[in-house]
C-alpha cells in the first residue's frame, strides 16, 4: 500500500497492519508508516498505538527502529517485555529486541 489517501481513519489502517504481525515477530513504527505510504509518519503510528490497548491490538510487537521497547510506558509494569518473551523474542539488551532476528516487514504481507 503506497498511497496515503485513506478512505477511513488512519488509526484503523495502523491497527489492521499491527493485527497482521505474526506471533514471535516484531516490526517498527517506521515500517508501518512506510507501508501506509507516509514514510515520515512513524510518530503518527505511535499515536495510533497509544490509543489501541483497549482494542486488543498486539501493540507490544511494534518497536522503534533500533528494536527498543519505546512503547513500554503505555503497558502496565513490564508487560510489553513479558509478552515478547512469551513469544520467544530474544533481546540484545534489557529493553532492546534482536530486531534483525525477529523483524517482520509489512511490505511482505500477501
Amino acid at each position: 500500500m503506497t498511497n496515503n489517501n485513506f478512505g477511513e481513519d488512519f488509526y484503523e489502517h495502523v491497527y489492521r497492519v499491527v493485527a497482521e504481525i505474526p506471533e514471535g515477530r516484531v516490526t517498527t513504527y517506521g515500517a508501518i508508516a512506510s507501508y501506509l505510504g507516509i514514510a515520515s509518519g512513524a510518530r503518527m503510528v505511535g499515536y495510533a498505538l497509544n490509543k489501541s490497548h483497549k482494542a486488543g491490538i498486539p501493540a507490544h510487537r511494534v518497536l522503534n527502529r533500533l528494536g527498543q521497547l519505546t512503547g513500554r510506558a503505555h503497558f502496565p509494569d513490564d508487560t510489553m517485555r513479558e509478552r515478547l518473551q512469551q513469544e520467544n523474542i530474544s533481546f540484545t539488551e534489557e529493553y532492546t529486541v534482536d530486531i534483525e532476528k525477529h523483524f517482520w516487514n509489512p511490505n511482505e504481507m500477501s
